[in-house]
């Protein structure tokens, strides 16, 4: 018979994942540094280009830049050239913009959203301290730009193009 769990051994829940930034958001951050990083370039950057440098799969990659695009933080470019382009300076893109991009509106607890269906919404003695703090995470988010990022790697002593975010 083998014993019983510890309670750190057990598989953590949906609720206790929810305050993670995903490898979506994260690669979107990557994606969009690599081509903010290489536009002095001529050419716009390609799925190729950015798998390949980036070490993410070209499929991955893909499915990032579906909702990049559609928010209008990148354009993508047909023909033989082709490829991405920022269509924003990276002063004006957020980390909070492409975490939600990626993930949806980021609130650190279920009953923080617009369609919280919590009865005791309106009598919750806590709630509005938790609303402090998922302003105080989502205002940490919004101050962090792509150009802040851009200056940390620029600064990165490196011995290749590698960086990880």
């Amino acid at each position: 018979m083998s014993p019983k769990p510890k309670p750190a051994q057990k598989k953590a829940t949906a609720a206790q994942k929810s305050l993670k930034i995903s490898a979506k958001a994260r690669y979107a951050l990557r994606i969009l540094a690599d081509i903010a990083l290489h536009a002095e370039d001529a050419t716009p950057r390609t799925i190729a280009a950015i798998a390949c440098e980036q070490q993410i799969s070209e499929k991955f990659v893909s499915r990032i830049v579906i909702p990049l695009r559609k928010a209008g933080m990148i354009v993508s470019l047909r023909g033989i050239a082709g490829g991405f382009r920022l269509t924003r300076a990276p002063e004006d893109i957020t980390l909070l913009e492409i975490v939600e991009i990626q993930q949806g509106p980021l609130e650190i607890l279920d009953c923080l959203g617009e369609k919280a269906a919590c009865g005791r919404k309106e009598r919750c003695a806590v709630r509005s301290i938790w609303e402090d703090v998922n302003t105080a995470f989502r205002d940490a988010l919004a101050r962090i730009t792509l150009a802040t990022v851009l200056k940390r790697i620029r600064s990165t002593p490196t011995t290749s193009a590698d960086y990880c975010i």
